[in-house]
């Protein structure tokens, strides 16, 4: 949609929540409730009279009509999409208790930074230092975590951190990262597929522009997945999420999209062969804090060992009782590194220093 007309559409009382950067998520539904979700509360109702079935009905024709498409009982699903907005309609002849939107904010602004992840808890210092080796390391890296955890902000963080003359190119179906308008003077290509590119089309086209780094938008589609598993074996460096529960389930996640007869064993090895970090980030309630936490609670290194077998060690979990494993990288991930010009030391985290290194646990895992 352009983004003149867009900003020209009446969102009556809604303005109050989209003008608020605390707000990520507006959600409509039941003939009159809204709910919000933010950075600080999580997800809570609130009473709006004004916002209701007429206002929500008008702003989905007004969508309709500058997109040139029709909203009714025949075409019944209803998306927009600006550079920082994402609307969704649900037709009431479908939704049976009224017109069903969800308005997703999609601002072009990193809304994370060193003090904020230390100050709010999110990763430790050492973690977060750790985690910034192995982007200036080019390690290829996947972030998990359930709808509304937070994976987005997290890769817009991670790609903040690459170096100014390394060329990214990002692959979305649903534009959310905006590193071109955040970092313009960059040397950055946005590419959206549709029912024309598909991801295949948008990669072939992407080797092309020799990139360093390839972020992809979510891996949730076979096509996806084969995206990523090419990207990573042509020797390119990515960084992409996944709905996961588990860091260490990802390659594991990532096979039972691809819905074919591929041996999940030769699957398992190229991924933990070419994929060397995956992160599990959570969005919870702390009863702790009081509020809306959102915090990375595993770490785990992928890779190969001298059997060829697909192998994970776990760097970093935590549980929501509180209770800890550490481990420090493999020889693996530091030769991986030390390659890329990224020297790690064998004791990162020092445990050998630390009176409190009983925290450290053997972690490994075999698939």
């Amino acid at each position: 949609m352009n983004d003149a007309i867009f900003s020209q559409l009446d969102f009556g009382a809604l303005n109050d929540y989209l003008r608020e950067d605390n707000v990520t998520d507006i959600s409509y539904s039941n003939n009159g409730q809204v709910w919000l979700k933010t950075l600080d509360k999580g997800v809570y109702q609130v009473e709006r009279p004004d916002i209701n079935n007429a206002l929500m009905e008008k702003l989905a024709f007004q969508c309709a009509n500058v997109m040139g498409k029709t909203f009714n009982m025949a075409h019944p699903f209803l998306d927009a999409e600006s550079a920082e907005l994402r609307l969704n309609f649900i037709h009431e002849s479908i939704a049976t208790n009224g017109i069903a939107c969800v308005i997703r904010k999609t601002p072009a602004k990193i809304r994370l930074n060193k003090q904020k992840l230390l100050d709010e808890k999110y990763v430790s210092e050492d973690l977060h230092d750790f985690l910034m080796a192995c982007v200036q390391g080019h390690a290829n890296i996947i972030v998990s975590g359930e709808t509304g955890s937070g994976k987005t902000e997290l890769v817009k963080y991670l790609a903040s951190r690459t170096k100014e003359n390394e060329k990214i190119i990002t692959i979305e179906d649903t534009l959310e990262l905006h590193l071109d308008k955040i970092f313009p003077h960059r040397d950055i290509v946005a590419m959206k597929t549709n029912n024309i590119a598909s991801y295949s089309d948008v990669l072939v086209t992407c080797m092309r522009q020799n990139p360093i780094w390839i972020l992809l938008s979510e891996v949730r589609s076979a096509e996806a997945v084969t995206a990523v598993r090419n990207s990573i074996s042509s020797g390119h460096h990515i960084i992409s999420t996944i709905h996961s529960d588990k860091a260490s389930l990802i390659p594991l996640r990532m096979f039972s999209l691809l819905e074919s007869n591929l041996d999940v064993d030769q699957f398992l090895t190229t991924i933990h062969r070419y994929v060397q970090i995956g992160i599990y980030v959570k969005g919870y309630l702390s009863k702790e804090l009081g509020r809306f936490q959102r915090e990375i609670m595993e770490i785990c290194e992928f890779y190969v060992d001298e059997e060829n077998k697909p192998q994970v060690n776990i760097i970093f979990r935590k549980n929501l009782t509180g209770e800890l494993v550490m481990n420090n990288p493999t020889k693996h991930l530091r030769d991986y590194l030390g390659i890329q010009g990224v020297d790690l030391p064998e004791d990162i985290f020092h445990f050998d220093e630390s009176s409190e290194g009983d925290t450290q646990n053997s972690a490994m895992e075999t698939l």
